[in-house]
């Protein structure tokens, strides 16, 4: 199969934790074609079908310098086989754009995954209020006096804005309610955007969990970010360490509760948070985390992918 990963630059990629990486480490290793390009290659003329400049990639082997590339090509995005949207966040207006784009390329025949339209959706932070059963007490709102009513009924709060990634713009704020106004007019900007409010999950000192389901069947691992010194937040991007476990009793009810049900949607690919018994996000734009599971506990994630790939494709 050719296999279209539309993703960040490939030269910053960090190969030895990329989970796109590990996904075309394992497509190759089965004899697919790899091409790659960025959201600002792919273009939509007027009578014309969406196409994209390409780039022709293989896999060197050697880290340092990973992939090898041969003249780039112009194709249509309906003439590859399946079309990987591996961008990372954050979803700012470009990443809605490049879902339309692809959307379209979808009309005309693209296998894409994650589905465009699924990709819109499902707002990583609003999609969990769907599933109240899964979820702790959280309020979404613009209103500064709902935010001090939140803080009154549960004293340890943490608010986030709702675009944020990596642990970006995460704020507590404990039983004192010191600096909840300053922080609250920091993140809604005077209400002008949209806070996301959560009960604090003391949990967290044991990790924030990222459960992986791939073709609505979960991985029976996940990755415990924990963090680390002073910090609230376990984002790896925020310092966090990654530690791999077995999914707990209670992981598995929600991933079992949720996988099929955004499957059928067209989510092939999705990433849990959950610290405790509480999930916290639902990760569709570009799941990581595959590496570090696979290095700590021996399950091959990228195969278990890949395998899940190749039968969506048939089955499309």
């Amino acid at each position: 199969m050719k296999l279209l990963f539309v993703a960040d630059p490939l030269e910053g990629f960090k190969t030895y934790k990329d989970s796109t990486f590990a996904m075309m480490r394992e497509g190759a290793s089965r004899g697919h074609s790899l091409l790659a390009c960025e959201p600002k290659d792919v273009v939509w003329q007027r009578g014309g079908r969406v196409t994209a400049r390409l780039r022709d990639i293989a896999l060197t082997g050697d880290p340092h310098r990973w992939f090898t590339e041969r003249d780039p090509v112009e194709l249509a995005l309906a003439d590859v086989d399946a079309v990987l949207m591996r961008k990372d966040p954050p979803f700012d207006s470009e990443y809605f754009y490049a879902t339309h784009l692809l959307e379209q390329a979808e009309r005309e025949g693209a296998r894409v995954f994650n589905r465009p339209s699924a990709l819109r959706d499902h707002p990583e932070k609003l999609a969990i209020l769907e599933f109240p059963q899964f979820i702790g007490p959280t309020l979404v709102t613009r209103d500064a006096q709902a935010i001090k009513r939140f803080h009154a009924e549960h004293q340890d709060i943490i608010l986030k804005p709702l675009d944020g990634m990596g642990g970006m713009g995460i704020f507590r704020v404990g039983p004192d309610g010191l600096n909840l106004g300053s922080i609250t007019e920091t993140l809604n900007q005077h209400g002008a955007r949209t806070v996301m409010v959560q009960r604090y999950l003391p949990e967290i000192a044991q990790g924030d969990k990222r459960i992986l389901i791939i073709g609505g069947r979960v991985v029976p691992f996940s990755l415990a970010r924990i963090p680390q010194g002073s910090e609230i937040r376990g984002n790896l991007a925020a310092g966090g360490k990654g530690v791999a476990q077995p999914l707990t009793p209670r992981d598995r009810e929600i991933a079992e509760g949720i996988g099929p049900v955004l499957f059928a949607r067209g989510l092939l690919l999705v990433g849990l948070d959950v610290i405790g018994d509480a999930m916290t996000e639902i990760n569709v734009t570009s799941p990581t985390c595959f590496q570090e599971i696979t290095d700590q506990a021996g399950f091959d994630v990228a195969k278990m992918f890949v395998d899940a790939l190749e039968a969506a494709v048939r089955d499309a």
